[in-house]
């Protein structure tokens, strides 16, 4: 598979300016060739240059009109040959380019196959590929420059620094444990703790940052709840600087979960504004309400809207009991007209916006808002990565258990292998062909 010449557009589809369609493979430059018409062969361009030209269909027919730009392995993105044709934006110019390059005989390019063919020719590993999805996924310009010094290896450094230490104590051991009779120089259990716990403390300062890692790439999920008409649209409007959702005086205008990104502070945060909750006959209705008490469970914040230009009923000591444990913010509304005050509650007006940067703020401290990546730290914002550090931070304290047990070398040793396999899987050097498939099959067509 790896040797067809894959093509894709690389830019979004639909109108615009230019579109990008990119081509990798041995046969770029030829394949392209057959459809280019321009003042010279591009076999015959040096590499890295722009030419000025038109793509032709198959009876030699003008399909657009082109710049061109050549890339010669290996310094391109795959460290393969690389064509990028920049044709005209639109539904058709481009599709009509894609058309004639399948025709000359490239193969539609498979999600993020461009960025796998990076990884398998040694250009980057895997952490550093999904470094580019988590660029093009960024919400936030801190998310945007997490993801940018990941996709440059600063991740990588770190678990290759680990791994490397632990290959060179592995390797140690292992040369005494096959050769217990010769006059080679013994690696002490003492250097052998040392090492280990060194190592740990490692994985787990990186483990530690998965929390705030989660945050950055995933935001904080946030449901905005109450009884109907308590300001709950109004205050995701406020929040979101615009007419987001429909705001009425009509008692449960909204019946279904409305979702909004709102950047604080260079985290996003996913506004989740839900049905009032109150007991109905409306089927509808009825169907909002129950998915928004699945938003209360599913969500990280809760913000409980109460009107204090009224008296606190049932239905709200209902939802004060519903949202406790979680983590919850009480924002009493309408504060302007308020007749009721509630202690523990952070008094807002979404109609005139007081109070909201109280409001916000308590978001900040709660969730350490702004200390998140500002000391250039390395963040592990994937999963996986979390999954695979917390396996090797397991395999190290094994080891470490079984050193303070008195056991043999080659027992160590075994642990010690198996964390230095699930540092590997960070960067690709353990990983299985299914999980690398299933991550690049993550990515965009043209990546």
């Amino acid at each position: 598979m790896q040797n067809r010449t894959i093509a894709a557009i690389s830019t979004p589809y639909g109108v615009g300016g230019i579109a990008v369609i990119r081509i990798s493979g041995s046969d770029a430059i030829l394949i392209c060739d057959k459809v280019y018409r321009g003042k010279a062969p591009l076999a015959a361009a040096a590499t890295h240059t722009v030419h000025y030209g038109h793509i032709v269909d198959a009876d030699g027919k003008i399909i657009d009109e082109v710049l061109v730009t050549v890339m010669r392995e290996p310094r391109t993105y795959t460290r393969e040959d690389v064509v990028e044709i920049s044709t005209h934006g639109g539904f058709v110019a481009s599709k009509r380019v894609m058309e004639a390059l399948i025709a000359a005989g490239a193969f539609p390019a498979e999600p993020g196959e461009f960025t796998k063919r990076a990884f398998l020719n040694g250009r980057i590993d895997l952490s550093q590929a999904e470094g580019v999805i988590d660029i093009i996924n960024a919400k936030t310009e801190l998310a945007q420059k997490n993801a940018l010094s990941q996709a440059e290896g600063r991740l990588s450094g770190k678990i290759n620094e680990v791994r490397m230490n632990l290959l060179h104590l592995a390797a140690q051991m292992q040369v005494a444990i096959d050769y217990p009779d010769e006059d080679l120089e013994d690696v002490s259990r003492a250097d052998i703790k040392k090492a280990l716990l060194s190592a740990l403390e490692k994985i787990n300062m990186l483990i530690s940052t998965a929390d705030s890692g989660k945050i950055l790439r995933e935001g904080i999920k946030t449901a905005i709840v109450g009884k109907p008409n308590v300001g709950k649209s109004s205050l995701l409007n406020c929040l979101a600087c615009e007419e987001r959702a429909i705001v009425t005086d009509i008692a449960g205008t909204t019946r279904d979960v409305i979702e909004e990104y709102v950047n604080l502070g260079g985290v996003p945060l996913l506004l989740l504004d839900t049905a009032g909750i109150r007991e109905t006959e409306d089927v509808v209705e009825k169907i909002g309400v129950e998915r928004s008490k699945k938003s209360i469970d599913e969500a990280d914040l809760v913000i409980l809207i109460l009107d204090i230009s009224r008296e606190i009923d049932e239905e709200d000591k209902n939802l004060l009991a519903l949202t406790e444990g979680k983590n919850r913010i009480i924002a009493a509304n309408k504060t302007d007209i308020k007749i009721v005050h509630i202690d523990e509650a952070i008094e807002i007006s979404a109609k005139t916006g007081e109070g909201i940067d109280v409001l916000t703020n308590r978001i900040k401290k709660m969730y350490h808002i702004g200390e998140i990546g500002n000391d250039g730290s390395v963040i592990i914002t994937n999963m996986r990565h979390a999954a695979a550090l917390s396996g090797a931070a397991d395999a190290v304290r094994r080891a470490l258990l079984a050193m303070d047990g008195g056991m043999p070398q080659d027992i160590v040793a075994l642990d010690i292998n198996e964390a230095i396999s699930s540092l590997g899987e960070i960067t690709g050097d353990t990983v299985s062909e299914n999980i690398v498939t299933e991550i690049f099959h993550n990515f965009c067509v043209g990546k």
